[in-house]
């Protein structure tokens, strides 16, 4: 009996590794006061590599298999071990188990806001964020420039880097696109691409790919979104002359279907309106009519005799235009103190906005006050 049938309890005879964990990139195998047995069965499973490093030299790299531990497997390891004088004694190796399978749903993102240049609204401010998947490529070049020693690797230890890298390329990418920020939600496919290109070379230096990279979103600040949704608005709206006159008619049509002063007031100040030619067409501007047809009369009859138009008023109250009222309607606003000789009014054809008290048909509502009672 050998020396080493009696100690073959020291021998390491299979070698394999089986994880799951899911994102363990690197583990070494336990070979701590144990010799690996010449002969040894070793299994790399599919997803795997194995690398053995001996005296801290990468010797060799396994790929997917069964091997038994031999010279002819061993063409590297028997250089060093001198296995070519006849040695089959074993061996002192540090054996590390690379996961070659793909990390997915890894995320990526800018902290920090992106300058760029929109051909239409000039400078802006962008944020973006996506992901990617990552396997390790070249298993040799992974150990060598980026493991170590570790005894075991995560991909925790590599996304930063790597979130780093494509926040830096994509940053490049971005600036430099010419492509208008209303435009990019329809471009995130071929921008990935772009990215993905520009950061291949630094990440196969690592010994890394990633087949897969996604853009899912390119956003601008809030603030900017809020004025975005407002030039949406307007667009939608169309012709703005044309929105106000239509506000206009809609407020007085349900003032004067209100009960009580100000809704008589409404109806006739929307008559007065119509006469004016509002009750065109939408979205007509009232035309000069042809001679003969003004020879001919007035295209609606005039205001009956005796009865005038009553003036109806817009109130500015807590920095918003309210109304019109008329002037009963006022008057009751006075008595609930809602309205004050420092309230700013306007009424059509008034060059901008008075306080009530220079207007001499409202100054009267406050001189007609009664005293407070007395106590």
């Amino acid at each position: 009996m050998s020396i080493f049938d009696i100690l073959g309890g020291e021998f390491i005879e299979i070698i394999e590794w089986t994880d799951d964990t899911h994102d363990t990139m690197v583990w070494r195998f336990d070979t701590v006061g144990r010799a690996i047995k010449y002969g040894a069965k070793l299994t790399v499973r599919e997803g795997q590599a194995a690398v053995f490093i001996h005296e801290g030299q990468l010797a060799d790299v396994f790929k997917p298999g069964l091997y038994m531990l031999e010279t002819n497997n061993l063409p590297i390891m028997t250089r060093l071990q001198h296995w070519d004088h006849g040695f089959r004694s074993p061996f002192k190796s540090e054996i590390y188990f690379v996961n070659t399978t793909r990390f997915n749903n890894l995320k990526w993102g800018t902290k920090n806001p992106i300058i760029a240049r929109d051909p239409e609204f000039g400078p802006i401010r962008l944020r973006a964020f996506g992901t990617y998947s990552m396997r390790v490529s070249d298993p040799a070049h992974f150990m060598s420039e980026i493991v170590g020693t570790d005894g075991e690797f995560t991909s925790d230890e590599i996304t930063f880097q790597i979130r780093n890298v494509i926040v830096q390329e994509f940053s490049r990418m971005i600036a430099g696109s010419g492509i208008p920020v209303l435009d990019m939600a329809a471009n995130t496919g071929d921008l990935g691409k772009l990215v993905a290109k520009a950061i291949e070379p630094v990440i196969s230096a690592y010994g890394l790919s990633l087949p897969e990279f996604y853009i899912e979103n390119i956003s601008l600040p809030q603030e900017v979104e809020k004025m975005l949704d407002k030039r949406t608005s307007m667009g939608i709206i169309g012709d703005l002359d044309h929105y106000s006159q239509y506000a206009a008619s809609e407020a007085m049509v349900k003032a004067s279907e209100n009960p009580g002063g100000a809704g008589a007031g409404m109806g006739a100040a929307m008559g007065a309106a119509m006469g004016m030619g509002m009750a065109g067409p939408w979205g007509q501007t009232p035309q000069a009519q042809p001679a003969s047809t003004a020879a001919a009369g007035p295209a609606t009859p005039p205001p009956l005799p005796g009865r005038q138009a009553e003036t109806v008023w817009h109130v500015a109250i807590d920095g918003q235009a309210q109304g019109p009222f008329g002037r009963g309607h006022l008057g009751r606003m006075v008595t609930e103190g809602s309205f004050t000789r420092e309230t700013l009014v306007w009424t059509q054809g008034q060059d901008g906005w008075l306080p009530a008290e220079d207007i001499p048909e409202l100054a009267q509502l406050f001189t007609a006050m009664p005293p407070p009672l007395p106590r």
